[in-house]
């Protein structure tokens, strides 16, 4: 048998053995890959070479931004921020029909743009609209679905976690994946309010009750300002060029904590847990990360990427084709995985085969493969958004699976928009001399 068959086998079977009987993500990669590499290179190199990978994967400047913005987003999940951008968002619905669901589903993006999470984004938000929908005798199933729908626009629109991880796998600038997500990440929002539209045009008991008078708005844009103004001294430093994407993230966590004392939401007393929920939810992904890096290695060296690269240009040409059958097994392989070991596994596949037999951006690579995870989140069994909005919601996962369906149908439209219009990912950096 070749080696690279056997290594594709052992790592297949093995990862996803391992993941049936319960081992957690970061072992199912790391076990399998290093036996691999064991096999491929003698007792002595093989295992030398994995543990020579597990500390080159996270000995990175760059990595450090995803501990660092997990904080900040620890810390504005605790300090007010979200209440802010609540008011700020039923402001802008104004009279909408649904416009409680539409609040939730611009809040969600908002507030996933500044803590960069799916997850805090469907519990934060989600847990303030959610008393107010039932008192209004939403359909509880729908508004759970809105919520979770809508939530992992906080995945595309910067900064991001998730497009770290890509960038840093890839090699690509950060600051120019930050750019790209922005205008995928505002049509995953604009795709989630016209399914609420749609659901609520024919009940007007769900249209708003009021529109904000201008001054209203004003006053809660005044409000949330200073929590969007977040986004504009991060982002626009990154992209400015006054700071790399690391210290970006260092600022982010001094600006929400400050803001958060302003606000008056958390005490000195409170810190020690939001260390700790940030430190928990920190290293599992750079565990993760320290593990893949083995598989990565191990799929090189085997020349997987190439051989799978040779198959596909064999089978088609055709660039169409081949984001097509990227897009159907990161949808399939996004149900057992979670985003951040999907992007490790199949990035270090498909960026040389994309790159050198397709000529495909790999800024619009990210996007493309993000925005597949996003799905990928919120698709039953194993989605972490969708557990967590059907439980702020005070539901079972059963209840929030059928009104969600339209919005998978309607996001699955968008993602092939996105895939098939580089432009929407690319104008963004290009415009701003991030690409050329």
């Amino acid at each position: 048998m070749s080696d690279p068959l056997l290594v594709g086998l052992i790592l297949v079977i093995g990862m996803f053995g391992l993941m049936a009987i319960g081992v957690p993500v970061s072992i199912a990669i790391g076990l399998p890959s290093a036996v691999c590499a064991i096999i491929l290179m003698g007792d002595d190199r093989g295992a030398y070479t994995a543990a020579q990978q597990i500390y080159s994967g996270i000995d990175s400047f760059p990595l450090l931004a995803i501990p660092l913005f997990v904080l900040a987003g620890a810390v504005m999940n605790q300090g007010g921020i979200a209440g802010r951008l609540i008011d700020f968002a039923r402001a802008l619905t104004g009279k909408m029909p649904g416009a409680l669901a539409q609040t939730n589903v611009v809040a969600n993006a908002m507030f996933g743009s500044i803590s960069g999470s799916a997850l805090a984004g469907a519990s934060a938000v989600g847990s303030i609209m959610a008393p107010a929908q039932r008192k209004e005798r939403y359909n509880m199933g729908f508004a759970a679905a809105a919520n979770v729908a809508s939530a992992p626009s906080g995945m595309l629109i910067p900064p991001s976690n998730t497009l770290i991880v890509y960038g840093l796998v890839s090699q690509a600038s950060v600051g120019a994946l930050f750019l790209a997500g922005y205008i995928p990440g505002i049509m995953w929002m604009l795709t989630c309010m016209v399914m609420v539209w749609w659901y609520a045009r024919k009940r007007p008991e769900l249209r708003g009750t009021r529109r904000a008078t201008p001054a209203e708005i004003l006053v809660a844009f005044w409000r949330a300002l200073p929590s969007l103004g977040l986004i504009v001294v991060v982002i626009g430093g990154i992209v400015g060029g006054f700071f790399t994407p690391t210290e970006g993230a260092a600022i982010a966590v001094v600006y929400a904590v400050v803001l958060s004392m302003i606000y008056r939401q958390i005490k000195v007393t409170h810190f020690p847990k939001i260390l700790l929920d940030a430190t928990r939810t920190s290293s599992i992904v750079i565990f993760l990360i320290a593990l893949s890096s083995i598989m990565s290695y191990v799929m090189t060296y085997s020349r997987i990427p190439v051989l799978i690269g040779e198959w596909l240009v064999s089978v088609t040409d055709s660039k169409v084709v081949f984001l097509l059958i990227m897009m159907v097994i990161l949808l399939i392989i996004g149900i057992p995985l979670d985003a951040t070991p999907a992007v490790l596994i199949f990035t270090p596949i498909f960026l040389p085969i994309a790159v050198q037999f397709y000529d495909i951006h790999p800024v619009h690579l990210g996007i493309m493969m993000v925005f597949n995870m996003c799905l990928a989140v919120i698709s039953p069994p194993s989605a972490p958004v969708l557990f967590v909005g059907a439980r702020v919601a005070g539901l079972k996962v059963e209840k929030v699976i059928g009104p969600l369906i339209p919005f998978f149908i309607a996001l699955i439209v968008t993602l092939l928009i996105v895939q098939f219009v580089p432009e929407l990912s690319l104008w963004l950096p290009r415009t701003l001399g991030m690409i050329h």
